[in-house]
């Protein structure tokens, strides 16, 4: 298996990223080992003179030589050996606004592994993600769950390195999935985005009333998009002319106690685009079954550098503004966003974490306004089932050639959390867009998704 090594040019502020030292040491070193050493073996003990009550200095101050320690974080690792399997059923309907259709049922999902640490310091892990057609019309091409001209595909989306630096801080590198507000795996197809990138992070605190920080930062250099069988750069899934090849820098914290937290991170690529984001909540109980809930966030976004991305100077931002009620199994929220500048809000690795955004929409247009309404119920009697409903309203952005939109959403999934059935996730869904132009069009999307991932792993 080809592995590639990590090369950074600290010069230029470019890298090219695939696999770190870590990986490569860590998957020799651990899988030679498991070769050499099975984990049945019987060891033979080596012929001794001494006494069963003697007490050699060598041997003295401790239980194990490094070697026997060397040998028993190796077993504990195998041991400690995770492995996750998820299979799926997904089928998507949809009618677009100019009448065509996009429909594909796919089948598929992924397998992977995470070992624990060896020498109590370096772990790996893998994993390899499929979406094959089980249904779908070329001509009907447009959802997302096969790749263009609804293909089939197959890809290693993860291979990494861990570092365990100290109790609190681990660094990751190679192809992994992560999450962070723009940068994110945005599962909500066959398969997630992955991201060929070298990212620490770390917590402190987070215990029994204790306050929490979490922290982050790192490299991310090219992005496997949902329905993609490679790894492009990042600015050429942001939409930069072919020939630029730029990544990310990452860094960001949040901090929390008791109710209140408060975070910021930023994304800045060279010559492409910088992403500052921003969030506030803050969360009290009312009586013994009601939990208020407020929220507020801010993002900006402007271009960088020599303006590759789009060849101009652009500019634009966001804020929202959420308030939720939760009711013994019930949730009742309203949201508010704006979005104002020269552009709509760029998202291209990962979903926006705007608060309106819905099942297609997210409400980003340069110039929207939008406005949300949203309740949910978690069912008492029937473990795991739960529904909600939404309204988002958004009006007219500052392009005239695009209108306001209504979203309606109803979604419906059943989770059972134990028993047979666990692991199960059945989920249907459906969303209406009403879009005020002069036809009055429409556009609906129909999904069924059935998920199983085996409890025993």
């Amino acid at each position: 298996m080809a592995i590639r090594t990590l090369l950074f040019d600290i010069t230029s502020g470019r890298a090219t990223l695939a696999m770190t030292a870590a990986v490569v040491f860590c998957y020799g070193w651990g899988a030679a080992a498991l070769a050499a050493e099975p984990r049945d073996a019987v060891v033979p003990p080596a012929p001794t003179s001494t006494e069963p009550t003697q007490s050699p200095l060598d041997e003295s101050f401790g239980e194990r030589t490094h070697a026997e320690w060397v040998r028993e974080t190796r077993r504990q690792a195998w041991n400690q050996t995770t492995f996750d399997v998820v299979l799926r059923s997904y089928y998507l309907s949809r009618h677009n606004f100019d009448d065509t259709r996009s429909e594909a049922w796919a089948l598929g999902g992924w397998a992977g592994f995470k070992t624990g640490y060896f020498r109590e310091r370096f772990a790996f892990g893998a994993t390899a993600y499929t979406s094959q057609s089980a249904s779908a019309d070329e001509d009907k091409d447009g959802t997302l769950l096969l790749a263009p001209g609804q293909q089939g595909y197959s890809v290693l989306g993860e291979l990494y390195g861990e570092l365990l630096v100290t109790e609190n801080i681990r660094v990751a590198g190679g192809r992994l999935g992560f999450d962070t507000p723009y940068i994110n795996r945005i599962d909500n197809r066959m398969t997630p985005n992955t991201f060929e990138a070298l990212m620490m992070r770390g917590l402190y605190g987070g215990g029994e009333g204790e306050a929490e920080l979490r922290f982050g930062g790192g490299y991310v250099g090219a992005i496997k998009t949902r329905n993609s069988d490679r790894f492009d750069s990042m600015s050429q899934a942001a939409g930069a002319p072919d020939g630029v090849d730029r990544g990310v820098y990452v860094v960001g914290a949040n901090y929390k106690t008791g109710g209140f937290s408060i975070g910021a991170i930023n994304y800045y690529s060279d010559d492409i685009i910088n992403i500052f984001y921003s969030e506030a909540k803050y969360a009290m109980p009312v009586g013994n079954d009601m939990r208020l809930q407020f929220a507020a966030q801010f993002g900006d976004q402007r271009s960088t550098g020599d303006d590759l991305l789009r060849g101009t100077g652009f500019s634009s931002h966001h804020w929202g503004i959420k308030g939720e009620l939760a009711i013994g199994g019930a949730l009742f929220t309203t949201a508010y966003t704006t979005v104002s500048g020269d552009t709509g809000i760029h998202r291209p690795w990962g979903a926006y974490p705007g608060y309106t955004l819905v099942q297609v929409d997210d409400f980003s247009r340069d110039g929207e306004d939008a406005w949300m309404l949203r309740a949910g119920y978690s069912f008492q009697t029937v473990k795991g089932l739960g529904l909600h409903a939404v309204w988002v309203n958004g009006s007219d952005p500052d392009l005239p050639t695009e209108y306001a939109h209504d979203e309606y959403n109803l979604d419906v999934q059943w989770a059972p959390p134990e028993g047979a059935l666990k692991g199960l996730q059945v989920r249907l869904r459906y969303s209406l867009i009403e879009q005020d132009d002069p036809m009055q069009s429409e556009q609906s999307d129909f999904r069924v998704m059935v998920f199983y991932s085996p409890a025993s792993l």
